[in-house]
């Protein structure tokens, strides 16, 4: 069975290499859900005025990895009926215009997916030992 078919499979990466949007989506749909929502951050040129060149990312990665499962946990505390969840932040430099992180959520309908999504990617920002340099 691939990870796609695995009902409410969770997808946690942390990666040096270019995150790929289109795996994230492929690896929570599921034919049991109807939406998949997707946010992509990406660096932009520019923060409060100043000249952006690049981001670059640090983390503590076993305690990233394992914030970002609890996450995830919550998240289907909160809208039970979420199918997969890709929940995917990239380390190290990432330049302007690539993506920093790609969340993606399938459920059976758009609501949940949409609320889990900003859940996950607010409570990510706030609590995940990953560390910006810009």
């Amino acid at each position: 069975m691939a990870a796609s078919e695995v009902p409410g499979a969770d997808h946690v990466t942390l990666s040096h290499e270019q995150l790929n949007v289109n795996a994230a989506v492929e690896a929570v749909t599921s034919p049991s859900c109807g939406a998949v929502s997707l946010f992509v951050g990406m660096t932009r040129d520019n923060f409060e005025g100043h000249r952006v060149v690049r981001l670059e990312y640090e983390a503590y990665e076993s305690m990233a990895q394992a914030e970002m499962k609890k996450i995830c946990a919550r998240a289907r505390c909160l809208w039970p009926s979420v199918g997969g969840i890709a929940l995917h932040h990239r380390l190290g430099v990432v330049p302007i215009a690539e993506a920093s992180v790609v969340i993606a959520v399938a459920a059976p309908h758009r609501q949940a997916a949409f609320e889990a999504t900003a859940f996950l990617i607010d409570t990510l920002k706030a609590t995940v030992p990953i560390w910006k340099k810009e």
